[in-house]
């Protein structure tokens, strides 16, 4: 069955090169461009038959001298009119702005292109150094890591369910001139779908109001491993007209939810390639009882107030303006795990059953600030910030070995400042926080430069230095299961992390970026079952939160080139990583490598552009980090390798207007190879798939 799934797609592909173009030539553009309204057409019809009139009537006789004066007078109003439709504007696709959070402006693109085949996914980014698991909506184990990105607070934890949660500064703001609707729609594994919608429209010129729901469905191959989720956002972006007031805001709520199996009970069933088994349904799984659930919700607000907004003329792009902000964030968060009975793999003694955990965070941010902005100086910044949290379980533990608390609260004060200039080809960015009370965080400096040495060739750098308490769970957690009740916040230090960064982008010779980082106090879960309790399939019982007191250096290389010729094209990216430590605590590929081959070519006379071609992608061998539910983390295991082994994927995509469909035949190498690919230890990676989706933008 899977030889001829795979023969219709290849036949697919040539059946539409082979196709005579029948369809009427049209223009490919990837603009909209709203044509004259009707009602300017009815003028231009009344201005015809007006001059056809007036004529007509010279012809026969001459008007008297009041008539003439009307006639004047009319074409004196229809020049008018002339002059107010030259002055109506077409909008064009880049009158659809997309503003983050850092207040960048993009816009709206409906193009075709590579890297649209990379974030045609779940997550909707590149996954390059991700390893998903078989199921849409699970979690993806990392094969590249970089540590100048992380937040300045710390979280609930349950990093392995967030891949889909959408953080503060993944909300995006619009400004569109007419409504917009963006649908992605994309199939699962087995029964359900993904859906991904968004409309956004402006009340006034100044005045947007987006709504958003992203959710999906997915039963899955295996037993026990159906996923689900639901994202809704709805947003607020205004400002004044002279843009002295600004305001952006946001509502979130969002529910990811998940049932876990524990990974394959007999890896043989899955190994020994039987025919009993081709059937993943089958299989055998560690238990058929067990929930896990992430559920947030989120209240957001910022604005500014321009006290100064000189501006000499339109030309002046920087001009000079002093202003205050706040921003504001309200945000609820619970991280359950849900057991029906009792099970081995977490502990043979637990308080309850059935087991019911649940994690809860309060938090709460103010931050007031001053900005000043001078052609000459740049921009300044400063800010002080109000951190307020409270993290905590139901009820106080007393055990043999001491007491656990049932929460973290409190409130961490900070002082901030940013600085950003532009030197003709050179531009200068940095931002500093420093925490003057509390004790979950201490510092962070972020400082970068780029320096455009011409038009195809630009280098970059930058330093990230930072201090901070790990994540909630590490500190304290509680569990109706023994093992997994703990507290730390006494115990662990915060976390340093020093990292310098070096890049360069040519047009000619592609993208190198490198980043060197040394980590002090680094935190990280692992178990310590024996090797008899492994045999017993009970190591996920005995993982804890341990810090490496030791330094830990990471480096890391990653270059991109694409290589053109004609309509051909293959698209290269390749990821080192070298780790030194003391104690195997950071496991990692040394060599994340994919490369693109792919054809490109418009077709039915340029009323649909293709794109065809096949991806490789292959990571080298190491110690993968194993899953436990209920944590909704990743632990160390130093006991086996994988990886070694290549993913093939074949792709047709296919543009018409703003509509992008997407077919793909994902690892496809499956049907021939060794079942010895897994996305983490007794969790198989997924087996030959076809999937196919679309993404369509509408206008009105």
């Amino acid at each position: 069955m899977r030889l001829i799934l795979f023969t219709l797609l290849f036949l697919l592909g040539q059946f539409l090169f082979a196709q005579q173009d029948s369809l009427p030539p049209q223009k490919e553009v990837d603009s909209i461009k709203v044509k004259t309204l009707d009602s300017v057409k009815v003028k231009l019809k009344e201005r015809d038959s007006l001059k056809l009139a007036t004529k007509d009537s010279l012809k026969t006789k001459q008007k008297d001298s009041l008539a003439s004066d009307s006639t004047a007078l009319a074409d004196r109003k229809f020049i008018k009119n002339v002059k107010q439709i030259k002055k109506v504007d077409s909008v064009f696709i880049k009158d659809y702005k997309i503003v983050n959070y850092a207040r960048d402006t993009t816009f709206l693109d409906t193009t075709l292109t590579i890297q649209k085949e990379y974030k045609y996914n779940y997550i909707r980014e590149d996954d390059f150094e991700l390893m998903p698991f078989a199921n849409m909506g699970q979690p993806y184990n990392e094969l590249g890591k970089t540590f100048s990105q992380n937040p300045y607070y710390p979280r609930i934890g349950a990093t392995a369910k967030h891949s889909r949660y959408f953080e503060v500064e993944d909300i995006k703001y619009y400004n569109v001139p007419t409504p917009m609707t963006e649908l992605m729609f994309k199939t699962s594994m087995e029964q359900g779908q993904f859906l991904d919608a968004l409309l956004t429209f402006n009340l006034s010129r100044r005045l947007n109001l987006s709504v958003g729901y992203n959710g999906f469905r997915s039963l899955g191959k295996y037993r026990y491993e159906q996923a689900e989720s639901g994202n809704f956002s709805t947003t607020l972006n205004y400002s004044t007209q002279n843009d002295r007031y600004g305001l952006r805001a946001h509502i979130a709520a969002q529910d990811i939810e998940g049932q876990e199996n524990g990974g394959l009970l007999d890896r043989e069933q899955f190994e020994g390639d039987l025919p009993d088994f081709e059937d993943r349904s089958k299989i055998d799984v560690r238990y058929t009882d067990a929930n896990n659930r992430i559920l947030g919700k989120r209240y957001y607000l910022d604005h500014y107030y321009k006290l100064v907004n000189h501006k000499r003329d339109s030309t002046d792009k920087n001009p000079t303006s002093l202003a205050i902000g706040h921003e504001f964030n309200y945000e609820t968060k619970f991280y359950d795990f849900e057991q029906a009975r009792l099970n081995d793999a977490f502990g043979e003694d637990p308080f309850v059953t059935p087991i019911a955990d649940r994690a809860r965070l309060k938090t709460m941010f103010n931050k007031g600030s001053v900005e000043f902005s001078n052609r000459t100086l740049g921009k300044v910044t400063g800010s002080i910030g109000l951190y307020t949290y409270n993290y905590f379980f139901n009820s106080i533990l007393i055990t043999d070995e001491g007491t656990i608390p049932n929460k973290l609260e409190g409130e961490e004060i900070t002082v901030g400042g940013g600085y950003s200039k532009n030197l003709g080809r050179l531009s200068l960015e940095g931002n500093i926080n420093y925490t003057i009370s509390g004790d979950l965080t201490g510092n962070r400096l972020d400082a970068m430069a780029r320096y455009r040495i011409n038009d195809s060739n630009v280098v970059f750098g930058g330093i990230h230095i930072s201090s901070r308490m790990p994540d909630f769970n590490y500190l304290l957690y509680q569990s109706d299961y023994r093992n997994f009740n703990w507290y730390n916040f006494d115990a662990f230090e915060k976390q340093q992390t020093q990292s310098i960064k070096f890049g360069f982008d040519s047009k000619w010779l592609g993208q190198i970026e490198a980043e060197y980082s040394a980590l002090d106090n680094y935190t990280y879960f692992a178990s310590t079952a024996t090797q008899e309790q492994i045999d017993a399939a009970q190591e996920t019982a005995f993982v804890k939160p341990f810090q490496e007191t030791n330094t830990i250096n990471h480096l890391r290389a990653k270059y991109t080139k694409e290589f053109k010729w004609r309509k051909w094209a293959l698209m290269n990216t390749v990821l080192y990583q070298e780790v030194t430590q003391d104690n195997q605590v950071l496991n990692l590929p040394q060599l994340v490598t994919r490369n693109t081959l792919y054809f490109s070519s418009d077709v039915f006379k340029k009323a649909m552009f293709l794109q065809t071609g096949v991806t490789f992608k292959y990571f080298t061998s190491y110690n993968m980090n194993a899953y436990n539910p209920l944590l909704g983390e990743f632990y160390i295991q130093n006991n086996e390798e994988f990886g070694g082994y290549p993913l093939m994927d074949v792709f047709i995509n296919a543009k018409v207007r703003q509509t992008r469909i997407y077919l793909k035949a994902e690892h496809l190498n499956s049907i021939f190879s060794e079942p010895n690919y897994y996305s983490a230890p007794n969790y198989p990676f997924r087996d030959f798939v076809i999937r196919f989706g679309l993404v369509w933008n509408f206008f009105s």
